[in-house]
């Protein structure tokens, strides 16, 4: 690893391909290239901004934005000053930043637009430390400032960039050590208030290097963007690519992933499971629309193309005729369903929460290969990830290089190396019982290292179902079984101390009302779907089809649908699609009882 602090990552390119491109993002409409001089220069600018705002060495600068440029320009540029960079995700409550900003005695904060601005100014009595917001989109307003706050625009705060002199910018630059602390990075949250944890120049630095060392970025590889910076995982893909002179391209929002897909045609992208998902159901129900005839076609290409990936998986040798079968699959079906994506990617990383085999099986049969991986925000993200060379499908993979794991006696998973925290933030109570004296992190995984180091994850310390029989029971794995339902969205296990497992269900909104349309029922009133009974007759076919890949023990015996599905507003899913269990059992406790009663 060549680089000391994250600025490097910029130099060192900069000054191998000045014109090459580092990063493109829309504006009006237009993707926008910036080459890798352009891009330096640029998050110097913001250093020396922040400088001309008197941003001390491990001073937390927060930014509350979707993902987009400027937040990696931000990033980088708090880096340079010694700062921490403390992220925040847009869709967080305005009582949930008010903590956050609060418990990090905030100064300086960027906010996206109008709408986070309003957010923050709601709370702002509670906030004495707050003394400058800076608009990533539009202007500030007289109306906006409150006391002694400072509201600037974007431009206005580039501006203040000239005050500084490149001197003085080069000595704040150089007395920024390996160990300092670049980030605070809030945990997900799943239970409780979050904590904090400090992410050091040679922690993200470091997990950018070993993760790629795994799966082989090329320089001039392109990569789409679209999951939240405020999550470590997203910048660790940032990392990763400048660290291999990959360009990286901002999508313009969650929504729009297909198009930018089609319009970057990235040669891969890091996601989570559920966008992983989402693409397959949208296949299917492709596939269903099709003539007979070709849908025949469609099942025998996928047929050949699972047979061609088990054997892949195993390292056997493909036959001559599986691969002439597989050269028609590919001209009839496989190369059209990677041309919506682009039709460049070949590979692809998922992480943040399990991906389900079925789902990884299928995309290799089409031709595209997901490496999947763990990390958390406590180890910068990662620690594990299969790679090309050898896969295997249900697994996290190996460690990357120089990084350690073992299992503890009562089955945790446990890692060390420099791709750990240096711990929580004001809370050393918390940090020692995360990290021994001996520098393993503790990670609350259940999991099983094979004969060749690839880990599985078999289930969550704190999330464990125990049954009134005593049996233990992973509820990820029911979740993920049931969910995979073309008309279900999520699922919610519970059984804790009950005689069998129940669930919570959402309906997948696309295909309900398709097939209420098909049925004759109203398919624009979702709420009045989730009560007909002949839409819980479906449902339950549906669990009872899920359930026959469970032991008996694991099934789900009884299930409630939620009229409305879950979400990040709602507050029953972290921005990384995570299922807060705490909270949907606080908001849906009486469905839970009833189920029960």
């Amino acid at each position: 690893m060549e680089h000391q602090v994250s600025f490097d990552l910029l130099r060192a390119a900069a000054r191998k391909a000045p014109s090459s491109v580092a990063t493109r993002h829309k504006v009006d409409g237009v993707w926008q290239d910036t080459k890798w001089k352009q891009l330096e220069s640029s998050c110097k600018q913001v250093a020396r901004a922040l400088l001309a705002l008197g941003v001390e060495p491990e001073e937390r600068v927060g930014i509350i934005s979707q993902t987009r440029i400027e937040w990696t320009l931000c990033d980088f540029g708090i880096g340079a000053c010694g700062a921490m960079t403390l992220g925040i995700y847009p869709s967080n409550l305005a009582d949930d930043c008010a903590y956050i900003l609060e418990y990090c005695d905030t100064r300086v904060l960027f906010v996206e637009n109008e709408e986070q601005l309003v957010k923050i100014l709601s709370v702002r009595g509670r906030l004495p430390a707050l003394g400058c917001l800076i608009l990533f989109d539009g202007s500030a307003r007289p109306e906006h400032e409150i006391g002694d706050l400072k509201v600037m625009g974007w431009s206005e705060f580039l501006d203040l960039a000239s005050t500084i002199e490149e001197t003085r910018f080069e000595r704040r630059l150089a007395s920024v050590h390996p160990e300092d602390a670049a980030s605070l990075v809030c945990t997900s949250g799943t239970t409780g208030l979050p904590k904090m944890a400090i992410l050091t120049h040679k922690s993200l630095l470091f997990a950018s290097w070993s993760c790629s060392q795994r799966f082989g970025i090329r320089v001039g590889d392109e990569t789409l963007l679209f999951l939240p910076l405020a999550h470590v995982f997203a910048r660790l893909m940032v990392y990763a690519a400048f660290d291999n002179m990959a360009t990286v391209a901002y999508a313009e929002s969650f929504d729009k992933i297909g198009e930018n897909l089609r319009e970057t045609r990235p040669h891969f992208i890091a996601s989570v499971p559920r966008v992983f998902e989402k693409i397959r159901e949208k296949i299917f129900d492709g596939k269903a629309k099709l003539p007979p005839k070709k849908q025949r076609i469609f099942d025998w290409a996928l047929r050949v193309g699972t047979e061609r990936s088990i054997l892949e998986e195993q390292g056997k040798r493909v036959p001559l005729g599986l691969r002439l079968k597989h050269a028609v699959a590919e001209r009839l079906i496989f190369r059209k369903i990677r041309e919506h994506l682009g039709g460049r990617m070949t590979w692809a990383i998922s992480g943040a929460a399990p991906l389900d085999p079925e789902v990884a099986r299928f995309f290799h049969a089409c031709g595209l290969l997901i490496l999947e991986g763990i990390g958390m925000t406590e180890n910068s993200s990662f620690s594990n990830i299969n790679t090309k060379e050898k896969f295997k499908f249900g697994t996290v993979g190996p460690t990357g290089p120089g990084i350690e794991m073992k299992v503890a006696e009562d089955g945790e998973v446990l890692f060390r190396g420099d791709n750990i925290m240096k711990g929580y933030f004001k809370n050393p109570e918390a940090t020692a019982e995360t990290i021994d004296e001996d520098g393993w992190l503790h990670t609350g995984d259940i999991g099983e290292i094979d004969e060749d180091g690839y880990l599985k994850i078999t289930d969550r310390k704190k999330d464990l179902i125990v049954t009134a029989g005593g049996k233990n029971i992973a509820p990820q794995r029911i979740e993920r079984i049931v969910r995979s339902s073309r008309y279900i969205s999520q699922v919610v296990a519970f059984g804790d101390k009950k005689k069998f497992i129940s669930a919570l269900i959402t309906l997948d909104g696309i295909t309900i009302s398709e097939w209420a349309t098909a049925e004759n029922l109203d398919a624009t009133d979702m709420k009045a779907l989730a009560r007909d009974s002949r839409v819980r007759d479906l449902i339950a076919r549906e669990v009872e089809q899920q359930n026959q890949k469970l032991a008996s023990y694991e099934q789900v015996k009884k299930f409630h649908i939620l009229e409305e599905d879950l979400s990040i507003d709602g507050g029953e899913l972290t921005p990384t699609l995570k299922i807060k269990r705490r909270v949907v059992k606080e908001k849906h406790g009486h469905h839970i009882d009833a189920l029960y009663s």
